[in-house]
Parts: structure tokens; C-alpha cells; sequence
């Protein structure tokens, strides 16, 4: 929770204003005079009230020129952009380079830093859920090697995201150690608890060949994983 914090903090919160973000060098917005900050009142006459109706209306018209009304430092102007044509999933879609809005906001960003963790403390378990009913297959699992390549990749695209990418780690990491698994500390805990409700302690050998047995299966787990990564990755 902690580093989505600071990522709020030094990066922004995501925001749904009808408002520019930071342009890419190379994009239709840069070209067609568009710039950071200014405000869309409206897309070919149609009004836009968020950022959603912004990236919709332009994902609808690849290639085709859009009348932009906009409104920058008080004054209002009319810019023809023409969305660029990519082909995402086999679907063209239009984009003009600008990222979303962001807003900065230290009491805000505790709440942002709040809601990411839930959000991804959410995900996990959901996967964890699929997993264990068979919605979601063990092929697509990655261990040590994948997230050797996923980090690599996330790397290249800059700090923040290298951060984000560490804090879902964090969590997942958290979430798995605390799973009432043998060998896993959330074993240890299940035994505990165990003992608790027994009023006495287990029986140490059979706790140990328990906890041996759990590890046996996570290092199987392991190579498994493994082996697909580098079949994913490297053959």
C-alpha cells in the first residue's frame, strides 16, 4: 500500500476530466497543436462530459478528422485532429498520443494508495479461486523465470511502473505466504490455531512430515511453472 502511495504522490491520481494529459512525441495530438492541460468542451459538435467519452469517441474514428472544441487558458479554439489507425486484437482503433489526466492530492493519494491494494488483493484471490475450481489452467501459471521477463519488460517502460510492478509482487507474495498450506507460514498458523482449539500441542513428527510433504509439493509446483515459462519464453 505504501508504494501506490508514493506513487500517487509523485506521479498523480487518475482523474476522468475532460482534460489532456501528457502528449507523446510522436502522436496526432502533438501535431495538430494540441496541449497538455487543455480542456475538451466537445468532439465533433457532440459534447464530452469525462475523459471515458474522450477515449471513446476517438477509438471509434481511426483515421477520420475530428473537430476538436477545447478551451485553453480561458479561451476557447477549434483543432481538426486526425486519430492514427492501430490494430489492436485484430480491431482498428483510433488513438491521437495523449495519456489520461492526472491530478495531484496527498489526502487523495492515501485513499488511491487504499483502493489499488483492495483491487489487487481482489484479483489475486479471484485467480486463486479460478485455479482451484479449474477456470483457470496451471499452463498459464509463471514462477521465477516469468516474472524474470515480465520485470525486464516493465522496466523498460520507466520507474513508476517498475514500482507498481513491485508493489503487486509485494501483495501477491503476501497472499500466497499466508495461505493455510504446509511449509508456508500460514501453515505454521493453521497449526496454531489447531492447537489452540485442541488445547495441546501436535504431535512434532507428524507436523514435520506434514510441513516436508507440503514443501515436497511446492517445489514440484515449482519446476512446473518453471517449465513452462521457459517453454513460454525461450522455446
Amino acid at each position: 500500500m505504501v508504494i501506490f502511495i508514493i506513487l500517487a504522490i509523485f506521479q498523480g491520481i487518475p482523474s476522468n476530466e475532460p482534460k489532456l494529459g501528457k502528449l507523446t512525441p510522436d502522436g496526432s495530438a502533438l501535431d495538430a497543436g494540441l496541449k497538455e492541460g487543455d480542456i475538451v468542451n466537445s468532439i465533433e459538435g457532440a459534447e464530452v462530459s469525462s475523459w471515458g467519452d474522450v477515449v471513446e469517441i476517438i477509438r471509434k474514428n481511426p483515421g477520420n478528422e475530428l473537430e476538436f472544441e477545447i478551451v485553453r487558458d480561458g479561451q476557447s479554439m477549434e483543432v481538426p485532429v486526425t486519430p492514427e489507425t492501430q490494430a489492436v486484437e485484430g480491431e482498428k482503433i483510433g488513438l491521437i498520443g495523449v495519456y489520461s489526466p492526472v491530478e495531484k492530492s496527498p489526502l487523495k493519494s492515501i485513499s488511491y494508495g487504499v483502493k489499488e491494494t483492495y483491487f489487487w488483493t481482489k484479483e489475486i484471490f479471484s485467480m486463486l479461486g479460478k485455479l482451484i475450481t479449474g477456470q483457470f489452467s496451471i499452463d498459464a501459471l509463471s514462477g521465477p523465470v516469468g516474472i524474470y521477463v515480465s520485470t525486464d519488460t516493465v522496466a523498460k517502460s520507466g520507474i513508476f511502473y517498475l514500482m507498481k510492478w513491485a508493489a503487486i509482487l509485494s501483495i501477491n507474495l503476501g497472499i500466497m505466504n499466508l495461505l493455510p498450506f504446509p511449509a508456508l507460514d500460514g501453515g505454521r498458523l493453521t497449526f496454531f490455531a489447531v492447537e489452540a482449539l485442541r488445547g495441546k500441542p501436535i504431535d512434532k513428527q507428524k507436523e514435520g512430515m506434514v510441513h516436508f510433504v507440503g514443501f515436497a509439493l511446492l517445489m514440484l509446483l515449482m519446476l512446473v511453472v518453471t517449465w513452462n515459462d521457459i517453454q513460454r519464453f525461450f522455446l
